[in-house]
C-alpha cells in the first residue's frame, strides 16, 4: 500500500459515501485512477465492505457489556459448540479468543439487565464446557472508534 491509497483508505473509514469525484479531489487524483485503486483496494481485501454507523443507544440498546469466558476444557467439539452459537448470537457484537485468565471476550450490547440476564442464562450457560463467566458492564464511552491507523508501506 503505498502514500495514496493509504489516503484513500484513510478517507473512506471517514466517510464511506463519498463519491469517488470527492474521494479523488480529497486524495489528489483524477476520477479514473482513483476508482481504479478503490477497487484494487477492495479485491485485494484491504477494504471489505462498507456499512453505515448506527446509535446502539438509539436502537434500544443502551447497554454494553464486556463478558469474560473461561471454558473448563478446550476439546474441539466443546470449542466448535461454543464459537458457533456465539456468531449466531446477534447480541454479541465482538468476540475476541484471549490469553490470560480468560479464554474470549464478548462485546455484547443488551436491551436492559433483565434481557442481559436472559442471554446468559438461555444462551451462554446452556453451552458445554462453561467453566466461568464473569461480566463487567461499561457505564460510560471515553473512544469509539472504527478506524484504523492505516500508513504507507515503507518504499511503496
Amino acid at each position: 500500500m503505498d502514500a495514496i491509497d493509504a489516503k484513500i483508505v484513510r478517507a473512506l473509514q471517514r466517510d464511506g459515501r463519498l463519491t469517488n469525484l470527492e474521494l479523488a479531489e480529497e486524495v489528489g487524483l483524477s476520477p479514473s485512477p482513483c476508482l481504479r485503486r478503490v477497487k484494487n483496494l477492495e479485491a485485494a481485501g484491504i477494504i471489505q465492505g462498507y456499512s453505515a454507523l448506527v446509535d446502539q443507544k438509539a436502537c434500544g440498546f443502551p447497554i454494553t457489556c464486556l463478558v469474560r469466558i473461561r471454558l473448563a476444557n478446550h476439546a474441539q467439539d466443546t470449542v466448535r459448540a461454543f464459537e458457533q452459537k456465539i456468531a449466531e448470537t446477534d447480541a454479541v457484537l465482538d468476540c475476541y479468543l484471549m490469553t490470560g485468565g480468560a479464554d474470549y471476550e464478548l462485546r455484547v450490547v443488551a436491551r436492559s439487565l433483565d434481557d442481559y440476564e436472559q442471554l446468559v442464562r438461555q444462551t451462554i450457560q446452556t453451552l458445554p464446557g462453561i467453566a466461568s463467566i464473569e461480566t463487567s458492564f461499561a457505564y460510560g464511552v471515553v473512544k469509539k472508534s472504527r478506524i484504523l491507523p492505516v500508513i504507507a508501506e515503507k518504499g511503496a
